[in-house]
């Protein structure tokens, strides 16, 4: 009889994964070569492409792959070698490994199965990931090591993606500068004559004024390149990504003896003299900026927090003869017909929303009330939904078990140590069952929480940036007139809470 198993299929990225490679047909190729060999019928096959072997239970596929393991129908996974199941750089990665002893679940590549239910598996299965994970950090110190003299030799190591504005490269020729250099230039000399603008500055250049402001720092345009940064090599310097897919690093400075300065275009386009001039000007620019300045004021208290009640976009604060808060629709678009909204006559209103309504325990009430309402209808349902599909997964993989003992597969040791743990999560199992769905918020305990916000209208500007920080409200306004007050969901549980107009 043949066994039910799930093929999985994995590259690294997209590249891998296209029509004129064979990475995938090769996989495909092995793991039906495995099945004829051990007698496995593949019943779902799930193929992941631009998923690094660190971030795969990052990947939505894997957690499909999770909840069909826990199916007593699936008996293994089969795939070609066990580095397409993962390369762990962390030691949280092996909770993958843990959820394949947990469903009784085998591992299948093509020199055998892997229990990782028994002591060999155990062993085998660590070991096995282990030299994976070695493996891939083996590979990128050659490839570092690898671009690195590349970088020294004055060649570029990486894709043309990277090159600076206006700079081109080839084999043969080097680093070259190509015809869009020369607004470059332009631009240098714009800032010699006395135009400090970056946005205006940007517009000839075609780039944003932040791109433009690195175009103007970037030594490149002298003849020298200088790379004083590099990819944090960690495990926590890799960007959270969406789904598991690839993802950069975080860029850290180098070492002052890693740092590499090499002369790569003999015919600067910028003087080193103007260069050095432009750069002196960039610095003052900066430190003269106002937001550096120690001594300036800053009277806006919830700048960054307001959406507009009309078109939805962000509200700005402006000066026009005073202080104001003004939708950005109407400011930058002109599409929104809100008013200017003044400083100090919003900040009222919304300190006394803060103040009053917030420290309110009536009102209070009244919101955990409506909280527990809406949250009991969307939850209960799905509660019990799932404990009772968790109830008949347990319940079939305690009849698996003994199934196993009564075939003469497993020794007695081995059902009872399986069945104490199955017993173990039907025990949670029914907890949670008695508990229901977790509303446990109480009004006191809100209360309390918000209770020093009575006094709200007498503290300072940086204590009340402080608690908003905190409580990260979304604040819809429009004409003087809040609409609605979002605050960050951990304040109650899983929801942000939204309060009606005029709260």
């Amino acid at each position: 009889m043949s066994k039910n198993v799930i093929e999985l299929i994995r590259v690294s990225t997209e590249g891998q994964a296209a029509a004129d490679r064979a990475s995938i047909p090769a996989q495909r190729t092995v793991n039906r070569r495995t099945c004829a060999q051990y007698g496995l019928q593949i019943v779902k096959s799930i193929e992941i492409a631009d998923v690094s072997g660190v971030s795969v239970l990052l990947a939505p596929e894997i957690q499909d792959l999770l909840r069909l393991m826990q199916s007593p129908d699936i008996e293994g996974v089969v795939t070609r070698e066990f580095s397409r199941l993962m390369r762990p750089e962390n030691y949280s990665d092996y909770a993958l490994l843990q959820a394949f002893a947990d469903t009784d679940t085998l591992l299948f590549l093509p020199e055998g199965p892997i229990d990782f239910g028994t002591k060999s598996g155990r062993l085998m299965g660590t070991i096995r990931a282990a030299i994976a994970g070695l493996e891939r950090t083996e590979i990128l110190e050659r490839s570092w090591a690898a671009k690195e003299e590349k970088r020294r030799r004055g060649a570029l190591a990486q894709s043309h993606v990277v090159l600076p504005y206006g700079v081109g490269y080839s084999e043969e020729d080097g680093f070259f500068y190509k015809s869009e250099a020369l607004r470059v230039r332009d631009a240098f000399n714009e800032v010699l004559k006395g135009n400090h603008n970056y946005r205006r500055l940007s517009q000839s250049l075609g780039v944003t004024p932040r791109g433009c402001h690195l175009i103007l720092r970037n030594s490149i345009y002298t003849g020298w390149r200088v790379i004083d940064k590099r990819r944090d090599p960690s495990g926590s310097g890799r960007y959270p990504s969406k789904n598991g897919r690839q993802s950069d690093r975080r860029k850290i400075a180098r070492r002052p003896e890693e740092v590499i300065r090499i002369k790569v275009i003999s015919q600067p386009l910028i003087s080193e003299a103007d260069f050095q001039a432009v750069q002196q000007i960039m610095d003052q620019k900066q430190v003269r900026h106002w937001r550096c300045q120690p001594n300036v004021q800053h009277r806006f208290t919830y700048n960054g927090f307001l959406t507009c009640a009309c078109c939805g976009a962000v509200v700005h604060t402006a000066w026009a003869r005073g202080d104001y808060y003004a939708c950005s629709g109407r400011r930058v678009k002109h599409t929104c017909k809100t008013k200017y909204m003044g400083r100090q006559k919003l900040e009222c209103i919304l300190d006394d929303l803060f103040a009053r309504r917030l420290s309110d325990p009536e009102f209070i009430g009244r919101c955990v009330e409506s909280w527990r309402t809406i949250t009991c209808e969307q939850d209960s349902e799905e509660h019990a939904k799932c404990l009772r599909q968790d109830a008949k997964t347990l319940q079939q993989k305690r009849q698996r078990v003994i199934d196993l003992f009564v075939e003469g597969v497993i020794t007695a040791v081995d059902r009872d140590r399986r069945l104490a743990t199955i017993d173990q999560d039907l025990e949670i199992s029914r907890n949670f069952a008695d508990r229901g769905p977790g509303t446990e918020m109480s009004v006191d305990t809100v209360v309390k929480a918000f209770s020093p916000l009575h006094e709200w209208e007498f503290w300072s500007r940086d204590e009340k940036r402080a608690v908003l920080s905190s409580l990260a409200p979304q604040i819809v306004v429009a004409d003087y007139e809040v609409k609605s007050l979002g605050l960050n969901s951990a304040v109650f549980s899983n929801e942000s809470t939204h309060m009606d107009r005029d709260s």
